[in-house]
Protein backbone atom coordinates (compact mmCIF):
# COMPACT_ATOMS: atom_id res chain seq x y z
CA UNK A 1 0.00 0.00 0.00
CA UNK A 2 2.78 2.38 0.97
CA UNK A 3 4.38 1.63 -2.32
CA UNK A 4 1.42 2.65 -4.45
CA UNK A 5 1.65 6.05 -2.38
CA UNK A 6 5.19 6.41 -3.57
CA UNK A 7 4.59 6.04 -7.04
CA UNK A 8 1.33 8.12 -7.31
CA UNK A 9 3.13 10.54 -5.41
CA UNK A 10 6.22 10.84 -7.75
CA UNK A 11 4.02 10.95 -11.15
CA UNK A 12 2.45 13.88 -9.56
CA UNK A 13 5.54 15.54 -8.74
CA UNK A 14 7.50 15.11 -11.79
CA UNK A 15 4.20 16.51 -14.15
CA UNK A 16 4.21 19.38 -11.74
CA UNK A 17 8.41 19.39 -12.32
CA UNK A 18 7.34 19.06 -16.60
CA UNK A 19 5.18 22.12 -16.42
CA UNK A 20 7.29 24.17 -14.56
CA UNK A 21 9.81 23.76 -17.63
CA UNK A 22 7.34 24.82 -20.54
CA UNK A 23 7.00 28.50 -21.45
CA UNK A 24 3.11 30.37 -21.46
CA UNK A 25 2.66 32.62 -23.96
CA UNK A 26 1.50 36.14 -23.70
CA UNK A 27 -1.75 37.49 -25.88
CA UNK A 28 -0.83 39.85 -28.91
CA UNK A 29 -2.84 42.75 -30.12
CA UNK A 30 -3.28 44.77 -33.22
CA UNK A 31 -5.31 47.60 -34.60
CA UNK A 32 -8.24 47.80 -37.49
CA UNK A 33 -8.65 51.76 -39.05
CA UNK A 34 -10.74 52.47 -42.29
CA UNK A 35 -13.61 54.57 -43.67
CA UNK A 36 -17.01 53.93 -44.95
CA UNK A 37 -18.16 55.37 -47.54
CA UNK A 38 -21.73 55.42 -50.20
CA UNK A 39 -20.94 53.38 -53.01
CA UNK A 40 -22.49 55.45 -55.74
CA UNK A 41 -21.45 58.93 -54.43
CA UNK A 42 -18.21 58.41 -52.66
CA UNK A 43 -19.48 60.58 -49.92
CA UNK A 44 -18.39 59.58 -46.35
CA UNK A 45 -21.08 58.34 -43.98
CA UNK A 46 -21.25 59.08 -40.85
CA UNK A 47 -22.32 56.98 -37.35
CA UNK A 48 -21.80 53.55 -39.17
CA UNK A 49 -21.76 50.68 -36.54
CA UNK A 50 -18.79 48.78 -37.12
CA UNK A 51 -18.21 44.90 -35.26
CA UNK A 52 -15.87 42.67 -35.97
CA UNK A 53 -15.98 38.64 -36.43
CA UNK A 54 -14.69 37.27 -34.52
CA UNK A 55 -16.25 39.61 -31.72
CA UNK A 56 -13.90 42.56 -30.86
CA UNK A 57 -15.00 46.65 -29.79
CA UNK A 58 -17.83 47.85 -31.57
CA UNK A 59 -17.21 51.14 -32.47
CA UNK A 60 -19.16 54.11 -34.85
CA UNK A 61 -17.67 56.49 -37.93
CA UNK A 62 -16.90 59.75 -37.67
CA UNK A 63 -18.48 62.67 -39.27
CA UNK A 64 -15.99 61.63 -42.00
CA UNK A 65 -16.56 58.49 -42.44
CA UNK A 66 -13.61 57.20 -40.32
CA UNK A 67 -13.16 54.29 -37.59
CA UNK A 68 -10.65 53.05 -35.40
CA UNK A 69 -10.69 49.40 -33.26
CA UNK A 70 -7.97 49.16 -30.99
CA UNK A 71 -5.76 46.22 -29.36
CA UNK A 72 -7.80 43.50 -31.06
CA UNK A 73 -6.23 40.12 -30.91
CA UNK A 74 -4.37 38.98 -34.20
CA UNK A 75 -6.11 37.06 -36.30
CA UNK A 76 -8.31 37.05 -39.27
CA UNK A 77 -11.61 39.18 -39.09
CA UNK A 78 -14.86 40.18 -40.58
CA UNK A 79 -15.76 43.79 -40.42
CA UNK A 80 -19.44 44.77 -40.68
CA UNK A 81 -20.96 47.83 -41.19
CA UNK A 82 -24.36 48.76 -40.66
CA UNK A 83 -26.67 52.11 -40.67
CA UNK A 84 -30.48 52.62 -41.51
CA UNK A 85 -31.49 52.69 -45.45
CA UNK A 86 -28.09 51.09 -46.48
CA UNK A 87 -27.44 47.11 -46.80
CA UNK A 88 -24.89 45.66 -44.04
CA UNK A 89 -21.62 45.58 -45.81
CA UNK A 90 -18.62 43.28 -45.14
CA UNK A 91 -14.82 42.89 -45.95
CA UNK A 92 -12.34 40.71 -44.57
CA UNK A 93 -8.88 42.12 -42.63
CA UNK A 94 -6.04 40.42 -41.86
CA UNK A 95 -4.81 41.72 -37.94
CA UNK A 96 -0.88 41.67 -37.28
CA UNK A 97 0.67 42.38 -34.44
CA UNK A 98 1.65 45.88 -33.19
CA UNK A 99 0.50 46.85 -37.08
CA UNK A 100 -2.72 49.14 -37.82
CA UNK A 101 -4.18 47.36 -40.81
CA UNK A 102 -6.91 49.60 -43.25
CA UNK A 103 -9.77 48.47 -44.74
CA UNK A 104 -12.01 50.49 -46.69
CA UNK A 105 -15.93 49.91 -46.83
CA UNK A 106 -18.31 50.71 -49.69
CA UNK A 107 -22.61 51.13 -48.29
CA UNK A 108 -24.95 50.66 -50.88
CA UNK A 109 -28.62 51.90 -50.18
CA UNK A 110 -30.66 49.05 -49.87
CA UNK A 111 -33.29 48.87 -52.20
CA UNK A 112 -36.27 48.31 -50.09
CA UNK A 113 -35.55 51.79 -48.85
CA UNK A 114 -34.40 53.78 -52.15
CA UNK A 115 -37.32 54.79 -54.41
CA UNK A 116 -37.25 55.43 -58.03
CA UNK A 117 -36.98 58.63 -59.32
CA UNK A 118 -39.61 60.27 -61.48
CA UNK A 119 -41.34 59.83 -64.94
CA UNK A 120 -39.42 62.12 -66.60
CA UNK A 121 -41.54 65.53 -68.01
CA UNK A 122 -40.48 66.71 -71.41
CA UNK A 123 -40.47 70.02 -71.75
CA UNK A 124 -38.83 70.72 -75.56
CA UNK A 125 -39.67 70.26 -77.79
CA UNK A 126 -43.38 70.71 -77.30
CA UNK A 127 -45.68 67.98 -77.85
CA UNK A 128 -46.90 68.36 -81.56
CA UNK A 129 -44.42 71.73 -82.01
CA UNK A 130 -44.22 72.43 -85.72
CA UNK A 131 -40.87 74.04 -87.68
CA UNK A 132 -38.36 72.68 -85.36
CA UNK A 133 -34.87 73.67 -85.93
CA UNK A 134 -33.11 71.09 -87.50
CA UNK A 135 -30.54 71.71 -84.20
CA UNK A 136 -32.54 71.14 -81.01
CA UNK A 137 -31.67 71.38 -77.20
CA UNK A 138 -34.11 68.62 -75.84
CA UNK A 139 -35.15 69.68 -71.79
CA UNK A 140 -36.46 67.66 -69.60
CA UNK A 141 -37.12 67.24 -65.80
CA UNK A 142 -36.82 64.50 -63.47
CA UNK A 143 -37.02 64.27 -59.35
CA UNK A 144 -35.16 61.40 -57.56
CA UNK A 145 -36.56 61.52 -54.14
CA UNK A 146 -33.41 59.82 -52.81
CA UNK A 147 -31.27 62.72 -54.28
CA UNK A 148 -29.60 59.62 -56.56
CA UNK A 149 -27.04 60.37 -59.59
CA UNK A 150 -29.57 59.88 -62.30
CA UNK A 151 -28.38 59.01 -65.72
CA UNK A 152 -30.81 59.60 -68.84
CA UNK A 153 -31.40 57.90 -72.18
CA UNK A 154 -33.00 59.85 -74.97
CA UNK A 155 -34.84 57.84 -77.56
CA UNK A 156 -34.90 59.44 -81.07
CA UNK A 157 -36.90 58.07 -83.62
CA UNK A 158 -37.46 59.14 -87.01
CA UNK A 159 -40.87 58.99 -88.18
CA UNK A 160 -40.48 58.79 -92.00
CA UNK A 161 -37.65 55.65 -91.69
CA UNK A 162 -38.12 54.65 -88.33
CA UNK A 163 -34.56 54.55 -87.56
CA UNK A 164 -34.02 55.53 -83.93
CA UNK A 165 -30.93 56.74 -82.10
CA UNK A 166 -30.06 56.91 -78.11
CA UNK A 167 -28.13 59.36 -76.61
CA UNK A 168 -26.55 58.73 -73.08
CA UNK A 169 -26.78 61.68 -70.76
CA UNK A 170 -24.93 61.88 -67.36
CA UNK A 171 -27.33 63.95 -64.84
CA UNK A 172 -27.68 66.66 -67.23
CA UNK A 173 -31.27 67.44 -68.20
CA UNK A 174 -30.63 68.68 -71.69
CA UNK A 175 -29.18 67.39 -74.56
CA UNK A 176 -28.18 68.91 -78.36
CA UNK A 177 -28.91 66.98 -81.66
CA UNK A 178 -27.64 68.11 -84.53
CA UNK A 179 -28.60 67.96 -88.14
CA UNK A 180 -31.73 66.65 -87.70
CA UNK A 181 -33.65 66.09 -91.20
CA UNK A 182 -35.88 68.54 -92.80
CA UNK A 183 -39.68 68.59 -92.52
CA UNK A 184 -39.49 64.95 -91.18
CA UNK A 185 -41.45 64.18 -87.95
CA UNK A 186 -39.85 62.79 -85.13
CA UNK A 187 -40.94 61.27 -82.35
CA UNK A 188 -38.52 61.03 -78.54
CA UNK A 189 -38.95 59.65 -74.89
CA UNK A 190 -36.48 60.01 -71.97
CA UNK A 191 -35.45 57.14 -69.54
CA UNK A 192 -34.39 57.81 -66.15
CA UNK A 193 -32.02 55.45 -63.87
CA UNK A 194 -30.38 55.39 -60.22
CA UNK A 195 -28.97 51.97 -60.90
CA UNK A 196 -30.81 50.86 -57.62
CA UNK A 197 -34.53 50.82 -59.38
CA UNK A 198 -36.33 49.97 -62.41
CA UNK A 199 -35.57 52.97 -64.96
CA UNK A 200 -38.79 54.77 -65.21
CA UNK A 201 -39.86 56.30 -68.70
CA UNK A 202 -41.89 59.62 -69.56
CA UNK A 203 -44.40 59.73 -72.22
CA UNK A 204 -43.60 59.35 -76.34
CA UNK A 205 -44.14 63.03 -77.71
CA UNK A 206 -43.37 64.38 -81.30
CA UNK A 207 -42.90 67.22 -83.25
CA UNK A 208 -42.06 68.36 -86.72
CA UNK A 209 -38.76 69.84 -88.48
CA UNK A 210 -39.27 72.95 -90.70
CA UNK A 211 -39.27 72.66 -94.20
CA UNK A 212 -36.41 74.64 -96.21
CA UNK A 213 -39.35 76.00 -98.18
CA UNK A 214 -39.94 78.53 -95.21
CA UNK A 215 -36.43 79.91 -95.24
CA UNK A 216 -37.04 82.88 -96.91
CA UNK A 217 -33.19 84.22 -97.75
CA UNK A 218 -30.91 83.06 -100.17
CA UNK A 219 -27.16 83.93 -100.19
CA UNK A 220 -23.84 82.26 -101.08
CA UNK A 221 -20.89 81.56 -98.93
CA UNK A 222 -17.22 80.52 -99.77
CA UNK A 223 -16.08 76.73 -98.75
CA UNK A 224 -12.92 75.67 -99.97
CA UNK A 225 -12.69 78.03 -102.91
CA UNK A 226 -15.86 77.10 -104.14
CA UNK A 227 -19.62 79.45 -103.72
CA UNK A 228 -22.12 77.76 -101.76
CA UNK A 229 -25.54 78.46 -101.90
CA UNK A 230 -27.61 78.97 -98.28
CA UNK A 231 -31.38 79.17 -97.33
CA UNK A 232 -32.05 81.40 -93.73
CA UNK A 233 -34.39 82.77 -91.67
CA UNK A 234 -34.86 86.01 -90.02
CA UNK A 235 -35.03 85.62 -86.08
CA UNK A 236 -37.36 87.18 -84.09
CA UNK A 237 -34.51 88.23 -81.82
CA UNK A 238 -33.16 90.88 -83.51
CA UNK A 239 -30.82 90.82 -80.81
CA UNK A 240 -29.49 87.68 -81.86
CA UNK A 241 -30.71 87.56 -85.37
CA UNK A 242 -27.94 86.44 -86.97
CA UNK A 243 -26.82 82.86 -88.91
CA UNK A 244 -30.90 81.80 -88.05
CA UNK A 245 -32.06 78.43 -89.64
CA UNK A 246 -28.99 78.08 -92.05
CA UNK A 247 -29.28 75.15 -94.29
CA UNK A 248 -26.35 74.59 -97.16
CA UNK A 249 -28.40 73.75 -100.51
CA UNK A 250 -25.44 72.98 -102.62
CA UNK A 251 -22.47 70.88 -102.73
CA UNK A 252 -19.36 72.50 -101.69
CA UNK A 253 -17.17 70.42 -104.48
CA UNK A 254 -19.30 73.00 -106.94
CA UNK A 255 -18.85 76.23 -107.70
CA UNK A 256 -22.70 77.67 -107.40
CA UNK A 257 -23.76 81.16 -106.67
CA UNK A 258 -26.56 84.13 -107.55
CA UNK A 259 -29.28 81.98 -106.03
CA UNK A 260 -32.63 83.56 -107.35
CA UNK A 261 -36.33 82.02 -105.77
CA UNK A 262 -39.10 82.25 -107.42
CA UNK A 263 -42.42 81.09 -105.48
CA UNK A 264 -44.51 81.28 -108.54
CA UNK A 265 -42.59 77.72 -109.28
CA UNK A 266 -41.49 76.88 -106.31
CA UNK A 267 -37.79 76.62 -107.76
CA UNK A 268 -34.63 78.46 -107.16
CA UNK A 269 -32.46 78.96 -110.09
CA UNK A 270 -28.54 79.51 -110.14
CA UNK A 271 -25.47 79.81 -111.88
CA UNK A 272 -22.96 76.99 -111.93
CA UNK A 273 -19.94 77.15 -113.40
CA UNK A 274 -19.46 74.08 -115.64
CA UNK A 275 -16.20 73.49 -117.72
CA UNK A 276 -15.07 76.75 -117.29
CA UNK A 277 -18.59 78.39 -118.43
CA UNK A 278 -21.23 79.36 -116.57
CA UNK A 279 -24.74 77.71 -116.72
CA UNK A 280 -28.42 78.21 -115.31
CA UNK A 281 -29.80 75.82 -113.39
CA UNK A 282 -32.68 75.41 -111.41
CA UNK A 283 -33.56 73.07 -108.01
CA UNK A 284 -36.62 72.33 -105.89
CA UNK A 285 -36.58 74.86 -102.78
CA UNK A 286 -34.78 72.08 -100.20
CA UNK A 287 -32.27 71.92 -102.63
CA UNK A 288 -33.07 68.65 -104.33
CA UNK A 289 -33.41 67.99 -108.34
CA UNK A 290 -31.17 69.99 -110.07
CA UNK A 291 -31.70 70.50 -113.51
CA UNK A 292 -29.24 72.48 -116.06
CA UNK A 293 -31.74 74.97 -118.08
CA UNK A 294 -28.61 76.43 -120.25
CA UNK A 295 -25.83 74.81 -122.53
CA UNK A 296 -24.94 76.10 -125.68
CA UNK A 297 -25.42 79.65 -124.86
CA UNK A 298 -23.59 80.22 -120.94
CA UNK A 299 -24.23 83.10 -119.29
CA UNK A 300 -21.24 85.57 -119.18
CA UNK A 301 -20.23 89.17 -119.39
CA UNK A 302 -18.31 91.15 -117.22
CA UNK A 303 -16.63 89.26 -114.13
CA UNK A 304 -18.55 86.02 -112.52
CA UNK A 305 -19.08 88.29 -109.40
CA UNK A 306 -21.31 90.99 -110.99
CA UNK A 307 -22.88 88.98 -113.93
CA UNK A 308 -26.42 88.32 -112.82
CA UNK A 309 -29.85 87.08 -114.63
CA UNK A 310 -33.31 86.91 -113.87
CA UNK A 311 -36.67 84.74 -113.86
CA UNK A 312 -39.46 85.95 -115.95
CA UNK A 313 -43.19 85.70 -116.81
CA UNK A 314 -44.18 84.39 -113.93
CA UNK A 315 -40.99 81.91 -114.11
CA UNK A 316 -41.62 80.42 -117.27
CA UNK A 317 -38.71 81.74 -118.73
CA UNK A 318 -34.96 83.23 -117.90
CA UNK A 319 -33.53 86.77 -119.22
CA UNK A 320 -29.84 86.15 -118.76
CA UNK A 321 -26.87 87.72 -120.93
CA UNK A 322 -24.00 86.57 -123.33
CA UNK A 323 -21.90 89.68 -123.32
CA UNK A 324 -23.60 91.96 -125.57
CA UNK A 325 -26.53 89.88 -125.77
CA UNK A 326 -29.85 89.22 -124.30
CA UNK A 327 -31.31 86.04 -124.52
CA UNK A 328 -34.66 84.36 -123.10
CA UNK A 329 -34.91 80.65 -122.81
CA UNK A 330 -37.74 78.35 -120.86
CA UNK A 331 -37.49 77.13 -117.29
CA UNK A 332 -37.18 73.43 -118.86
CA UNK A 333 -34.94 74.46 -121.34
CA UNK A 334 -35.88 74.70 -124.29
CA UNK A 335 -37.28 77.86 -126.78
CA UNK A 336 -33.82 79.60 -126.79
CA UNK A 337 -33.73 83.02 -128.16
CA UNK A 338 -32.16 86.18 -128.62
CA UNK A 339 -34.45 89.26 -127.39
CA UNK A 340 -31.92 92.24 -127.41
CA UNK A 341 -28.28 93.51 -128.34
CA UNK A 342 -26.72 96.42 -127.07
CA UNK A 343 -26.32 99.25 -129.80
CA UNK A 344 -22.57 100.24 -128.75
CA UNK A 345 -20.86 96.87 -128.01
CA UNK A 346 -20.84 97.45 -124.29
CA UNK A 347 -21.48 94.11 -121.94
CA UNK A 348 -25.14 93.61 -120.33
CA UNK A 349 -23.77 92.65 -116.65
CA UNK A 350 -27.79 92.87 -114.72
CA UNK A 351 -31.30 92.24 -115.61
CA UNK A 352 -34.50 92.87 -113.48
CA UNK A 353 -37.79 92.78 -114.74
CA UNK A 354 -41.30 93.89 -112.58
CA UNK A 355 -43.94 91.77 -111.91
CA UNK A 356 -46.92 93.69 -113.12
CA UNK A 357 -45.14 94.75 -116.44
CA UNK A 358 -43.35 92.32 -118.50
CA UNK A 359 -42.55 94.13 -122.00
CA UNK A 360 -40.44 96.27 -119.69
CA UNK A 361 -36.65 95.49 -118.51
CA UNK A 362 -34.27 97.04 -116.78
CA UNK A 363 -30.95 96.96 -118.21
CA UNK A 364 -27.45 97.69 -116.21
CA UNK A 365 -24.41 97.68 -118.67
CA UNK A 366 -20.64 98.65 -118.89
CA UNK A 367 -17.46 98.56 -120.88
CA UNK A 368 -15.11 95.62 -120.37
CA UNK A 369 -13.32 97.53 -117.61
CA UNK A 370 -16.59 97.47 -115.86
CA UNK A 371 -16.75 101.04 -116.03
CA UNK A 372 -18.72 103.38 -118.25
CA UNK A 373 -22.13 102.31 -116.14
CA UNK A 374 -25.67 103.09 -117.76
CA UNK A 375 -28.95 101.65 -116.35
CA UNK A 376 -31.70 101.96 -118.70
CA UNK A 377 -35.24 100.60 -119.61
CA UNK A 378 -36.08 98.98 -122.94
CA UNK A 379 -39.15 97.85 -124.44
CA UNK A 380 -39.07 93.98 -125.84
CA UNK A 381 -41.88 94.84 -128.07
CA UNK A 382 -40.15 97.60 -129.75
CA UNK A 383 -36.74 96.92 -128.50
CA UNK A 384 -36.47 100.60 -127.97
CA UNK A 385 -35.09 102.41 -124.82
CA UNK A 386 -37.69 103.76 -122.48
CA UNK A 387 -36.42 106.13 -120.58
CA UNK A 388 -32.66 106.51 -118.59
CA UNK A 389 -32.09 105.85 -114.54
CA UNK A 390 -27.85 106.56 -114.40
CA UNK A 391 -25.38 106.89 -117.18
CA UNK A 392 -21.81 109.21 -117.71
CA UNK A 393 -21.02 109.00 -114.17
CA UNK A 394 -17.59 107.82 -113.26
CA UNK A 395 -16.79 104.58 -111.15
CA UNK A 396 -18.50 101.05 -110.44
CA UNK A 397 -22.23 100.15 -110.40
CA UNK A 398 -23.23 96.96 -109.16
CA UNK A 399 -26.66 95.07 -108.84
CA UNK A 400 -30.19 96.66 -109.99
CA UNK A 401 -34.24 95.97 -108.82
CA UNK A 402 -37.22 97.26 -109.41
CA UNK A 403 -40.56 97.15 -107.49
CA UNK A 404 -43.51 95.45 -108.66
CA UNK A 405 -45.09 98.72 -109.90
CA UNK A 406 -42.02 99.43 -112.18
CA UNK A 407 -41.85 103.32 -110.42
CA UNK A 408 -38.96 102.28 -108.07
CA UNK A 409 -35.45 101.07 -109.39
CA UNK A 410 -32.68 100.55 -106.83
CA UNK A 411 -28.95 100.33 -107.54
CA UNK A 412 -25.23 100.59 -106.17
CA UNK A 413 -22.89 103.20 -107.00
CA UNK A 414 -19.12 103.90 -105.62
CA UNK A 415 -19.25 107.93 -105.11
CA UNK A 416 -16.00 107.49 -104.94
CA UNK A 417 -15.73 107.66 -108.67
CA UNK A 418 -12.67 105.68 -108.57
CA UNK A 419 -11.82 103.38 -111.53
CA UNK A 420 -9.01 101.23 -111.48
CA UNK A 421 -7.31 97.88 -112.71
CA UNK A 422 -8.43 96.23 -110.50
CA UNK A 423 -12.09 97.36 -110.03
CA UNK A 424 -11.53 98.19 -106.69
CA UNK A 425 -15.21 100.08 -104.89
CA UNK A 426 -13.98 102.13 -102.29
CA UNK A 427 -17.65 103.99 -101.17
CA UNK A 428 -20.32 102.38 -102.99
CA UNK A 429 -23.95 103.19 -101.78
CA UNK A 430 -27.50 102.89 -102.20
CA UNK A 431 -29.83 104.99 -104.09
CA UNK A 432 -33.20 104.32 -105.34
CA UNK A 433 -33.99 106.17 -108.39
CA UNK A 434 -38.23 107.57 -108.57
CA UNK A 435 -39.24 106.66 -112.31
CA UNK A 436 -42.08 109.41 -112.23
CA UNK A 437 -39.78 112.18 -111.36
CA UNK A 438 -36.58 111.29 -112.73
CA UNK A 439 -34.72 111.54 -109.42
CA UNK A 440 -32.06 109.34 -107.64
CA UNK A 441 -32.09 109.64 -104.30
CA UNK A 442 -29.62 108.32 -101.68
CA UNK A 443 -30.83 105.45 -99.62
CA UNK A 444 -29.92 105.91 -95.53
CA UNK A 445 -27.95 102.78 -94.23
CA UNK A 446 -25.35 102.73 -91.70
CA UNK A 447 -22.73 101.86 -93.63
CA UNK A 448 -19.51 104.08 -92.37
CA UNK A 449 -16.43 104.83 -94.74
CA UNK A 450 -14.62 102.39 -95.49
CA UNK A 451 -17.22 100.19 -95.84
CA UNK A 452 -19.06 99.27 -99.36
CA UNK A 453 -23.10 98.97 -99.65
CA UNK A 454 -23.36 96.23 -102.80
CA UNK A 455 -25.84 94.42 -104.62
CA UNK A 456 -29.28 96.11 -102.79
CA UNK A 457 -32.40 94.43 -103.61
CA UNK A 458 -36.28 94.82 -102.23
CA UNK A 459 -37.60 93.08 -99.52
CA UNK A 460 -41.23 91.02 -100.55
CA UNK A 461 -43.42 94.13 -99.39
CA UNK A 462 -40.65 97.04 -100.81
CA UNK A 463 -40.43 98.43 -97.29
CA UNK A 464 -37.31 97.54 -96.71
CA UNK A 465 -34.12 96.57 -98.59
CA UNK A 466 -31.52 93.44 -98.68
CA UNK A 467 -27.59 94.15 -99.44
CA UNK A 468 -23.90 92.88 -98.79
CA UNK A 469 -21.79 95.44 -96.94
CA UNK A 470 -18.23 94.70 -96.77
CA UNK A 471 -14.75 96.34 -95.77
CA UNK A 472 -13.22 97.87 -99.43
CA UNK A 473 -9.76 96.18 -98.76
CA UNK A 474 -8.73 92.86 -100.35
CA UNK A 475 -10.17 89.99 -98.37
CA UNK A 476 -12.47 91.57 -96.69
CA UNK A 477 -15.51 89.15 -95.06
CA UNK A 478 -18.99 90.40 -96.26
CA UNK A 479 -22.29 90.47 -93.91
CA UNK A 480 -25.88 90.53 -94.88
CA UNK A 481 -28.26 93.26 -93.97
CA UNK A 482 -31.70 94.12 -94.29
CA UNK A 483 -32.44 97.64 -94.09
CA UNK A 484 -35.67 99.72 -93.14
CA UNK A 485 -36.54 102.12 -96.09
CA UNK A 486 -36.92 105.79 -95.32
CA UNK A 487 -36.51 105.34 -91.19
CA UNK A 488 -34.16 105.18 -88.59
CA UNK A 489 -34.14 101.71 -87.50
CA UNK A 490 -30.94 100.15 -87.06
CA UNK A 491 -29.70 98.01 -89.98
CA UNK A 492 -30.37 94.10 -89.12
CA UNK A 493 -27.27 92.22 -89.82
CA UNK A 494 -28.61 88.60 -91.10
CA UNK A 495 -25.95 86.80 -92.18
CA UNK A 496 -21.88 86.63 -91.65
CA UNK A 497 -19.32 85.51 -93.77
CA UNK A 498 -22.05 85.66 -96.71
CA UNK A 499 -22.98 87.54 -99.81
CA UNK A 500 -25.16 87.24 -103.00
CA UNK A 501 -28.32 87.55 -100.86
CA UNK A 502 -32.06 86.84 -101.99
CA UNK A 503 -35.50 87.78 -100.63
CA UNK A 504 -38.61 86.50 -102.03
Amino acid sequence: MNNYKFFFLGLVMLIISGCSEDRIEADTFGSIAGTVTAETTDEPLSNVKITTSPASNTVFTDSEGRFEISNVLVDSYSVEAELDSYTTAFEGVEVLEDITSDVAIEMRLSETDNQAPSSPELIYPEDGATNVLLEVEFAWDSVDPDDDDLTYVLELRNGSTNETEEFTIVSDTTYTVNNLVLATNYFWQVIAKDELNEPVSSQVSSFTTFAAENNPFLFIKRINGNSVIFSGDESEDTNEGVDANVLQLTDESKNSFRPKRNNDVSKIAFLRTIAGENQIFTMNLSGSDEQQITSSVPVTGFRQESIQFTWAESGQRFYYPNFDKLYAINNDGSGLVQIYQTTDGSLISDIAVSSLNTDTVILKTNDVDGYNARIFAISLTSGQTLFTVLENLSGAVSGIDVSANLDRILYARDISGSENSNYRIFNSRIYQYDVSTGIATLVETEVVSGENDLFPSYSPDEGRLILTRVLNNQGAIPSIFSVVIGEDDDDNELFTAALMPDWE
